[in-house]
């Protein structure tokens, strides 16, 4: 018997929805992918202190790993679950027919004259 009874041994199931993760799932994932990301620009930033007198050219591509790795971790993080649901409307084409265009002529505005003649 398995000491966890929730579980199966077997492969999961295929799922035949189009549905979404749920939100605390795909905020864990994203947790997770962050601080993934952060631990290695932790490493970048280390080995940069340690390489930097010895050998320059590893330091320089360490520190570019650590000033661009944080970049890369926000943007990925950020992209996972939507608020939006359902399907997008489909564009309607423009008809064959061109608008009438407006045009708008520049206007100068002149603050009210004071009686100065007093």
């Amino acid at each position: 018997m398995s000491p966890t009874p929730w579980r199966r041994d077997g492969p999961r199931a295929a799922s035949i929805t189009r549905a979404r993760t749920g939100l605390t799932q795909d905020l864990r994932v994203r947790q997770r992918r962050y601080i993934v990301a952060m631990l290695v620009r932790t490493a970048c930033v280390v080995l940069m202190a340690l390489t930097w007198n010895r050998w320059p050219a590893v330091g320089v591509c360490a520190l570019v790993g650590g000033v661009v790795i944080p970049y890369v971790a926000v943007v990925a993080a950020q992209a996972g679950w939507r608020q939006q649901r359902g399907v997008r409307p489909a564009l309607t084409p423009a008809g064959d027919e061109p608008h009438t265009r407006v045009v708008l002529e520049p206007t100068l505005i002149l603050p009210p004259e004071r009686n100065t003649a007093g």
